[in-house]
């Protein structure tokens, strides 16, 4: 855990995402869309998937791993999700687009690789990286975050069109 963050367990999340579920389906609302930027939580395809599969409300999960991928490449970014995992070059073009006075100064030095990252979930981050960076900050700038910001809402639009169509 990262000192001044906040936590919730995996069962917590699954608790509230289907809590917000059932008051949407008791509501008439037919489709919502979870958006989740982290990539540790597992737990919302679960969510996502069962209340899918129940039939309760039509639920996206965005943006997946392909959107990610392909927001990369319209952005002409060249780290791949895997090596670039936090705090690189698709974060920090994220926040120099949206929010430049919170990227801390140093980022164009910080790069740190962790191409090995197979007990990840068993160690945790830090057994990692001391700085929280995994990637490429320094190929970072603002006009990629812009196109990857972009790409995304298109397809977040693909993905609400698809929610809202009535089911086959």
């Amino acid at each position: 855990m990262i000192p001044g963050t906040a936590s919730i367990s995996a069962s917590t999340l699954n608790s509230i995402v289907n809590d917000v579920i059932d008051s949407l389906k008791s509501q008439g609302i037919r489709g919502l869309v979870i958006v989740n930027a982290h990539g540790g939580n597992y737990v919302l395809s679960n969510a996502a998937q069962e209340a899918n599969v129940q039939g309760r409300v039509r639920v996206g999960l965005f943006p997946s791993r392909e959107d990610w991928t392909e927001a990369r490449k319209a952005a002409g970014i060249t780290s791949t999700n895997h090596d670039d995992m936090h705090a690189g070059e698709l974060e920090t073009s994220i926040l120099l687009a949206s929010h430049p006075g919170h990227v801390r100064e140093g980022w164009q030095t910080a790069d740190h690789s962790a191409t090995d990252r197979r007990h990840l979930t068993t160690v945790g981050m830090s057994a990692y990286t001391a700085s929280g960076v995994i990637g490429y900050p320094s190929r970072a700038s603002a006009e990629k975050g812009r196109a990857v910001i972009e790409h995304l809402g298109k397809a977040a639009g693909e993905l609400i069109t698809l929610l809202v169509e009535p089911r086959a």
